[in-house]
């Protein structure tokens, strides 16, 4: 299998692989939306298989959902589970503080409230996710329908008064309709480069009506585990302040798509 992925790809599933040796049998588990969730899902459905793993997870997505159910995964829903031992998601970026920008997937709102309900939140990303300063991914809002235009001018308007260099707002679009989220809402992404302060930011979005949840996860994150392409995984850990690295061995005829 590993003969065919992409540098990002190997990344991706080795930061995944490594994650899911945190799961054990009886723990509730959040699982994330995106491409590197889903090498996570499906590294999950293996140990499944194969090692006799059992856990629940709740799903931050229908598509998520979809693909654990398809893997052997018993699926919840968080009402069910009331509280989580741990979640796992991807990021579209994360900085030094492991302070996360996410909602590139358009999953933002229920990847939030899973992580918040989870004892720990584990993510996983290739390298290339880390930055120094969060800004340069769009910042994904979730807003409802109804005055969303009325919404965006709040928006923008209350982005002069904030340390960004951009302020270019864009509705999220599917095609030639607006992206429509699991819960029926638009996404504006917010174009804008650097976020000197992502916590004020965060506050001051959420403040404006219309504004369901911004992507910004501000000391949600617990430990990071980074992948890269040739098989080391680099895992900081931001309650411990420590930095381990270690590799992961690829098997060559693994085939984690067999039951897909």
């Amino acid at each position: 299998m590993s003969g065919e992925l992409s540098p990002i790809d190997k990344a991706k599933f080795v930061a995944a692989k490594r994650a899911a040796e945190y799961v054990q049998s009886g723990m509730r588990v959040g699982l994330g939306t995106g491409s590197t969730a889903a090498w996570l899902v499906r590294c999950l459905g293996e140990k499944v298989r194969e090692e006799g793993l059992r856990f629940r997870g709740v799903p931050t997505s229908t598509r998520t959902a979809e693909l654990a159910r398809e893997v052997g995964i018993e699926v919840i829903s968080l009402d069910e589970a009331g509280w989580l031992d741990l979640t796992i998601d991807g990021a579209d970026e994360f900085d030094s503080e492991l302070n996360l920008i996410k909602g590139g997937g358009g999953a933002l709102l229920q990847e939030k409230i899973v992580a918040t309900a989870s004892d720990e939140m584990i993510v996983i990303a290739d390298a290339a996710k880390h930055v120094e300063t969060l800004g340069a991914f769009p910042l994904p809002v979730e807003v409802i329908p109804f005055g969303w235009t009325a919404s965006q001018a709040l928006l923008e308007e209350a982005l002069v008064t904030m340390d960004v260099l951009g302020r270019k707002t864009t509705l999220r679009m599917n095609g030639d309709r607006a992206y429509i989220t699991d819960e029926g809402n638009y996404i504006l992404d917010l174009h804008l480069s650097r976020i000197g302060n992502a916590r004020q930011l965060a506050m001051l979005v959420n403040q404006i009506p219309g504004v369901v949840e911004n992507g910004l996860f501000i000391d949600i994150c617990d430990r990071v585990i980074i992948g890269y392409g040739d098989g080391r995984v680099e895992t900081r850990d931001i309650n411990a302040g420590t930095v381990s690295e270690e590799r992961v061995d690829f098997v060559e005829d693994d085939n984690l798509f067999r039951d897909i």
